[in-house]
């Protein structure tokens, strides 16, 4: 990666939009590398991961696999994100609220839907996880809970029965 000077996330995270593929591709590369650091970028790195080249797409999921918790100021842009049509995107989405805990309380609502939805069932048990993680903040999430507990899905079924008991404390 070279010295720090090298690392702007501010101008990557614009890079990840170019409409030139090599440009997105190389900012995603670097992103992937910088670990904690591209948390500045965690919002343009969810978009990525819809972008139609698979390598933008993969070095977008590997920077966001090192992320950590998003910043605070990313919370709303990807409680938005949540709702994506492209699974991977939302999937991601979820994820980083999962990950930001208690922060993300404003983000309740759309991840209870998401349980409800007809979204991908990855997402959707994601979406479980992710309430658990925000703890007791998520307790108006109960009800989705509960319905995505009894789910046939056994996956969905036994995070959203952990997501209950992190509510209930």
């Amino acid at each position: 990666m070279g010295d720090a000077t090298e690392f702007d996330p501010a101008l990557l995270a614009t890079q990840l939009a170019d409409v030139d593929v090599e440009r997105r591709v190389a900012a995603a590369e670097k992103l992937s590398q910088a670990g904690k650091a591209a948390a500045g970028a965690a919002v343009p790195l969810v978009k990525a991961c819809g972008d139609t080249d698979e390598r933008v797409r993969e070095y977008a999921v590997a920077a966001l696999e090192d992320l950590g918790p998003p910043p605070q100021d990313a919370i709303a842009s990807l409680t938005a994100l949540v709702k994506e049509s492209d699974p991977l995107t939302a999937y991601w989405a979820v994820t980083l609220l999962g990950r930001a805990g208690q922060d993300a309380e404003t983000a309740v609502a759309v991840l209870a839907d998401c349980i409800d939805s007809g979204s991908d069932l990855s997402v959707r048990q994601r979406a479980a996880w992710a309430l658990g993680k925000i703890g007791p903040a998520a307790k108006a999430a109960s009800e989705a809970l509960g319905r995505a507990a009894g789910n046939t899905d056994v996956r969905l079924a036994r995070v959203a029965k952990e997501a209950i008991e992190a509510i209930s404390g």
